[in-house]
């Protein structure tokens, strides 16, 4: 297969559609969340003090940097992840490209990096999944998922930013992330993150992942599906769970923790905040204590992985409580609104979606 096959209807009229015939050969009903190698991947380079260049698409393979690099040895990269989905007429959409985009310049920003602009982002992004479009699952099968990965590939041994950067993106075709409605432990010992404004719970830092794998290997083992963390500064008040946003309802009230530096800002939390508000329900973001979350009537979590999940049960030391669950619950309605739009099954009236076939 050569690039031009794969990206010549990149440019095909915009009212004609792609026949899902054309997926790759696969067993669609038993995709899960792991790797499956795809056709192609984006890289983009930038040395120290200059701005991003034109990148391009290389077959999907390994990759090669220094063992000096940056990204190695002290953990001088962020990430993104978002999806591309296919339609029921075979078109390929992408969802909200744009805050990723956002998101990464945030966290580059705060790891003294450069970073590509909104339109170089995008672009790049557009094009991995028409490169790779065959292993967009069909309608109701999954998504691509998109990994966008800066990182410091440059040569160094002082604890100082890279003379180089890499933007590596590359995709995989997923499922659900979690199998049915989560049970979550929460953890009291460890802490994802550092309250207030001065860490960088904030960012897609791939430093942020490793330190919850102690928590999360532990609760698994125990039978539970992922850790929900506490704040470091109290203890108190829920925060996250290992990667993903938390979400309680009681009545017609929703509330999430405020995104104060120590919690991502999750662009399907946003997503799912601004379909709550148009469904006419009141939405806070605040400290939630454990006692708060404990009494609710739905908790959820949010994520581009998990997409929208109900929490069957929440334990808390010695205490279990269970939660509604099921296709009556908010947090199903509120999926369903948003995977509508995602797959064009609902239109899109913010604009949030992004014809790329």
């Amino acid at each position: 297969m050569t690039l031009h096959s794969v990206l010549g209807n990149s440019e095909q009229n915009s009212e004609s559609s792609v026949d899902v015939e054309n997926c790759a050969d696969m067993n669609w009903d038993e995709l899960g969340f792991s790797p499956v190698p795809t056709d192609f991947m984006y890289v983009m380079k930038c040395a120290k003090g200059d701005e991003f260049s034109q990148g391009s698409l290389v077959p999907y393979g390994k990759i090669e940097f220094s063992p000096f690099a940056t990204i190695l040895n002290y953990g001088q990269g962020i990430f993104e992840g978002l999806k591309a989905y296919r339609t029921e007429d075979g078109r390929i959409l992408l969802f909200r490209p744009e805050e990723n985009a956002r998101r990464m310049k945030i966290g580059a920003d705060r790891l003294c990096m450069p970073s590509p602009s909104v339109d170089q982002f995008v672009t790049a992004v557009k094009q991995t999944a028409v490169a790779n479009k065959r292993w967009v699952p069909p309608l109701g099968k999954g998504s691509l998922y998109i990994r966008p990965l800066l990182m410091g590939t440059g040569a160094s041994l002082d604890v100082a930013p890279s003379p180089e950067y890499t933007l590596l993106i590359y995709c995989c075709p997923v499922t659900n992330y979690h199998k049915g409605s989560l049970n979550l432990k929460v953890e009291s010992k460890f802490y994802r993150a550092i309250s207030g404004t001065g860490g960088t719970g904030g960012i897609k830092s791939v430093t942020n992942y490793a330190p919850v794998y102690a928590a999360t290997t532990a609760a698994k083992a125990d039978g539970f599906s992922d850790v929900l963390f506490l704040d470091s500064a109290t203890g108190k008040n829920i925060e996250e769970v290992a990667a993903c946003n938390v979400f309680v309802v009681k009545g017609n009230s929703i509330c999430t923790p405020e995104t104060n530096g120590a919690i991502l800002p999750g662009i399907t939390r946003k997503s799912i905040i601004d379909i709550a508000l148009d469904l006419g329900y009141q939405v806070m973001e605040r400290a939630i204590s454990v006692e708060e979350m404990l009494d609710a009537d739905e908790v959820f979590c949010t994520g581009t992985a998990v997409v929208v999940n109900s929490v069957s049960s929440v334990t808390y030391k010695e205490t279990r409580v269970e939660f509604k669950t099921g296709p009556e619950t908010l947090s199903q309605k509120l999926r369903k609104t948003l995977v509508g739009i995602q797959t064009g099954c609902i239109e899109d009236t913010r604009g949030w979606t992004i014809r790329i076939d």
